[in-house]
């Protein structure tokens, strides 16, 4: 694996500073049950790295008492960290907003049998990786076998009325194109989805987002691997566009590791580049209760070109509209 943390030059990225938090995203660890070839985070199932019932007592101290009003959940497999379902159930019942950011097939795995019926039950937002409608594209970069599974899982969250008119359960999927290139506009994509997935096995969803692949972790390997990444980190700085600076996630948003220290959005978290405040090198969790951030300056680098490309990318998907462009 190639550390591409000294290849990612200090930038000439517009300075940006935090907004009110809205949102605290956490990563439960880096375990997973696929080892996607697009993975920013390295996840796969010989990960070990879960957070611990104490950090997970923070993190619903920090929601109390930051007015953060979602709660984003985050791995690897964010439903396979045993804290999981504790950290939910509690959450939904002060009445946050969570979201769990699910690949689809772990909801097959030994154990998590009714984990859909858990998400159903306490109305947990489904945020769920598919990267293509087709079975060849979706195995190619996700592995053999994971279309077939994603759709049965997909069928069974519509059976329990994810994706349904009424909004009650909302069920958003994610698109990322197979290599070094930028996403096509989402709300043409978007209508082609619906149309193949409902056609073809009857599949409701809420909203697709498209995301651009951003250049670290095994991704950001690759590339090097292959010789393209100042070419694609070339392409996203020459398809930047100021009117998405606005909407960028990291505005308000706290990016949150398994061990507890925090940072400005879920990228930084994979580089290794710590939120900074109060003249510290590196903050954990505890360090900003009670603290406010707003006005606190985002650490950019070149990467951060990624979520302001072409229609813009965040971890709700294209920002133009958001924009408004």
């Amino acid at each position: 694996m190639h550390d591409v943390l000294p290849l990612i030059p200090r930038t000439d990225f517009p300075a940006i500073r935090r907004r009110a938090l809205a949102t605290l995203q956490v990563n439960l660890g880096y375990r997973c049950n696929q080892s996607c070839n697009h993975c920013h985070v390295n996840a796969g199932p010989h990960r070990t790295e879960a957070m611990d019932a104490d950090n997970v007592e923070l993190v619903l101290a920090y929601l109390a008492r930051s007015g953060a009003a979602t709660l984003d959940l985050t791995g690897g497999a964010p439903e396979l960290n045993p804290h999981f379902r504790s950290l939910v159930e509690r959450a939904s019942a002060r009445g946050i907003r969570v979201i769990d950011r699910c690949n689809l097939t772990v909801l097959f795995e030994p154990g998590q049998e009714d984990t859909a019926d858990f998400l159903a039950a306490h109305g947990v937002e489904i945020t769920a990786s598919l990267p293509c409608y087709l079975e060849e594209n979706v195995d190619r970069q996700r592995g053999r076998g994971v279309f077939e599974t994603s759709i049965a899982a997909l069928r069974r969250l519509t059976e329990l009325g994810y994706g349904a008119p009424d909004g009650r359960l909302v069920l958003n999927l994610v698109y990322n194109p197979q290599g070094p290139v930028l996403p096509p506009p989402q709300a043409s994509l978007e209508d082609d989805y619906r149309r193949m997935l409902g056609e073809r096995w009857g599949v409701r969803f809420t909203r697709l987002y498209t995301l651009a692949n951003m250049p670290i972790q095994r991704f950001g390997s690759t590339l090097v691997s292959k010789g393209g990444f100042n070419g694609y980190l070339q392409l996203l700085k020459q398809a930047h566009r100021d009117e998405n600076l606005d909407a960028v996630m990291c505005r308000d948003l706290v990016s949150v590791d398994w061990q507890g220290y925090v940072y400005d959005c879920d990228f930084n978290q994979m580089l290794g580049l710590p939120l900074r405040h109060a003249q510290r090198a590196r903050s954990h969790l505890r360090d900003l209760l009670g603290e406010d951030l707003r006005g606190n300056p985002i650490v950019v680098r070149d990467h951060c070109y990624g979520c302001t490309a072409g229609q813009g990318s965040s971890c709700g998907g294209a920002l133009a509209a958001a924009a408004g462009a």
